[in-house]
């Protein structure tokens, strides 16, 4: 199912939301929206980042060496 809204979508998403929370709040509500998108992507890049490192290190490990870790001789 498509999601294209489009120009005439999001002018008449943003009178609505001018409409039900007045021009005092709509700036509050935008700052609000994007310092969580902000933390979003920052959480999300992290996340992705960890894995990249993670199987990098699980690739530079020969094998054999991790069987000499767990005997620990």
């Amino acid at each position: 199912m498509p999601y294209n809204i489009g120009i005439p979508g999001l002018i008449l998403i943003l009178v609505i939301a001018l409409i039900i929370f007045g021009p005092s709040k709509l700036p509050e509500i935008g700052r609000a929206f994007g310092s969580t998108l902000k933390e979003f992507k920052k959480s999300a890049n992290d996340l992705m980042n960890s894995d990249d490192t993670k199987d990098q290190n699980q690739t530079n490990i020969h094998p054999l060496e991790k069987n000499e870790d767990k005997t620990g001789s």
